[in-house]
């Protein structure tokens, strides 16, 4: 169809036209209205808007049409519709409970007794629907090279993942300067009372010095209060070790020396050492023994003076 600019242009100018004569009526249409209310002609109540009435349309052919698309007799394939009761809650079949009400004992304003029989209905048409697909050849497993492409770049859930990283050390940095602080309070702490307790000791010993130099006490126990720290500190050490055990060298001496008991005294006679003579020999006694070398000779060593003069000569 070919159209000509002339025509196009007589059309365009015809509702210019148009469109100014509807401005004109408007106006002058207002103009009057303003004349009419100055003049009292116009009063409250005379203009009355009413409602048309609704025209109710009744396509008969439209319905009947709609009707036999609802009734086409199609394949299952192709309509994919199942109308089907919830399936039987086996959990409380198990623990013996109450069984779920039905469909009409449900209360509605009940969101958990709703949303589960949802669920138990979806259940039950799953549960229908797998073997009818498998019957018909319509896979319902994705195969193993199957690609699915992602809703979401993979730029985009880079950001993402980079923004819940950040976050992430962000917690983990606010954590730890708490447990800083709580530590750094804990230690704030004990160092304050630490150098309370080293004031309070400073002021009673120099509470104990200006009494002893004023003549008003004559002991000396302010002296010996580090010898009693360090006695202590000592004492609680051996009590440590004591408590882990002696060492094995410790376990060695004890089995070759003895321990504990009487130290001094030990080679006193008694009486019943002076009377036990089982232990005596004569050669021993008489100097007629003693100990040999290795080749059978006594050991003698020389004298003082020998040995000086031994040494002069060499």
């Amino acid at each position: 169809m070919v159209i000509d600019s002339k025509t196009m242009a007589s059309v365009e100018e015809e509702a210019l036209l148009g469109q100014d004569s509807e401005e004109e009526n408007s106006e002058l249409s207002d103009d009057e209205l303003q004349e009419a209310f100055a003049a009292g002609l116009l009063k409250p109540g005379m203009n009355v808007l009413v409602d048309k009435p609704k025209t109710f349309v009744n396509n008969v052919e439209g319905l009947k049409q709609c009707l036999a698309d609802f009734r086409k007799d199609l394949p299952w394939v192709e309509r994919l519709d199942l109308t089907n009761l919830p399936a039987a809650n086996i959990i409380s079949q198990a623990e013996e409970k109450a069984s779920a009400p039905a469909a009409g004992e449900l209360d509605a304003d009940d969101d958990f007794q709703r949303e589960m029989f949802f669920y138990r209905q979806a259940q039950a048409t799953v549960l229908e629907a797998l073997p009818l697909l498998n019957r018909h050849s319509i896979a319902t497993k994705r195969p193993e090279d199957y690609f699915a492409e992602m809703a979401k770049s993979d730029q985009h859930m880079q950001k993402i993942r980079k923004k819940l990283i950040s976050k992430q050390m962000i917690m983990e940095r606010s954590e730890k300067a708490k447990k800083l602080r709580e530590q750094r309070k804990f230690g704030k702490k004990v160092q304050i009372e630490v150098i309370q307790k080293r004031q309070q000791e400073k002021k009673a010993m120099m509470s104990a010095v200006k009494k002893y130099q004023k003549g008003m006490t004559d002991k000396l126990e302010f002296l010996e209060g580090d010898q009693k720290m360090n006695k202590e500190s000592s004492q609680g050490s051996k009590k440590a070790v004591n408590k882990k055990g002696p060492s094995a060298k410790r376990k060695f001496k004890d089995q070759k020396f003895g321990f504990g008991g009487k130290k001094s005294g030990k080679k006193w006679n008694t009486k019943e050492s002076y009377n036990d003579v089982s232990g005596f020999r004569a050669k021993i006694a008489h100097g007629k023994g003693g100990k040999k070398g290795k080749g059978g000779k006594q050991n003698k060593r020389p004298g003082k003076s020998v040995r000086k003069k031994m040494k002069n000569r060499s």
